[in-house]
């Protein structure tokens, strides 16, 4: 019962901790005036990938790669399939050329590139079949080329600054919710893996199900929230670069980072939920680029919504 408990009780402490600590970053963030396209492209897109990076990296460190795997795999899936299909059904979700045609094709480019650096150890001749401390530091060095590229965008856009209100930070308040943000991402994470291995156990479930299924979900709730509730203000493109830039910083910084501490050893049947992320990038190109304006419609979300409840219950029969 307690394993059960800790289990529920992390994820929230989890997201409320990424809340917190977002929150407090901002905060010291303004008061040393930095800029806001500095803050949105730093602090709050980590942020919504933090419950990934604390639950795979505390997994990796634990030696339990099917969850530290499982997450990162299972919530990009969970990202397009699940949250882009809701949000698709509520509203039909239109983008521009430069998410459609760049962003979307990178975020297949990077989960084709895990794949190769799988596909190359083992030509090499490397026993391990994983991620090498070696393979983390390219996927880094991708990761930081496209941190340059999007502040490069962001910079030849014509950006809309928000309002914002001329008052005194108080940093100490700031600090202090970072340090309760920060604690929060670590006991959160450390209950969802502790109680994700014991659940595995207690079921005889392979603790990759378990983090590809409800670990993957429970960490995706932050950008569930913000795709869902950016759709019901008409706000189509953070909805749609959320969930692509936060399935970008899910691949080659989590696992890339992750990797480069502790390598992270890979079971081979996880080489078709690779296909399936693959599948969900290239699937997402397709409705998007074939239709008139860029537009993911309804039907197109009822049909990632079914796909998606098929790979789960594949998941379940396997």
């Amino acid at each position: 019962m307690i394993t059960y408990l800790l289990f529920i009780v992390g994820f929230y402490v989890l997201v409320k901790g990424a809340e917190l600590l977002i929150k407090g970053s901002v905060s010291v963030a303004k008061k040393f005036n930095v800029p806001s396209i500095v803050i949105g492209l730093t602090i709050v897109a980590f942020g919504t990938s933090l419950p990934e990076f604390v639950v795979s990296f505390i997994a990796g460190l634990k030696g339990n790669s099917g969850i530290a795997i499982g997450n990162v795999l299972g919530s990009n899936i969970v990202n397009i399939f699940f949250i882009l299909g809701i949000s698709s059904i509520i509203r039909d979700i239109k983008s521009g050329k430069e998410t459609v045609c760049k962003q979307i094709p990178f975020s297949f480019f990077v989960i084709f590139l895990t794949g190769s650096l799988l596909s190359i150890n083992s030509v090499l001749g490397i026993k391990f079949y994983g991620l090498t401390r070696f393979n983390g530091a390219i996927m880094l060095f991708f990761f930081f080329l496209y941190m340059l590229y999007t502040i490069k965008l962001s910079k030849s856009m014509e950006l809309k600054e928000y309002a914002e209100e001329k008052k005194q930070e108080n940093v100490l308040n700031a600090v202090i919710l970072i340090i309760i943000g920060l604690t929060g991402l670590i006991l959160g994470g450390e209950w969802i893996v502790r109680g994700a291995v014991k659940i595995a156990a207690m079921f005889n479930i392979d603790q990759t199900v378990i983090g590809l299924t409800i670990v993957a979900i429970g960490t995706s709730l932050p950008e569930l929230a913000t795709s869902v509730v950016a759709v019901c203000k008409k706000e189509d493109d953070i909805a749609i670069g959320n969930i692509i830039g936060s399935n970008i910083f899910n691949v080659l910084w989590i696992l890339g980072f992750t990797s480069l501490i502790c390598p992270i050893p890979f079971n081979k049947s996880l080489n078709f939920d690779i296909f399936m992320t693959a599948f969900a990038s290239l699937l997402l190109f397709v409705f998007m680029y074939s239709g008139k304006k860029y537009t993911l419609k309804r039907w197109h979300g009822i049909t990632m919504i079914f796909i998606y409840i098929c790979y789960i219950y594949y998941l379940i029969i396997k």
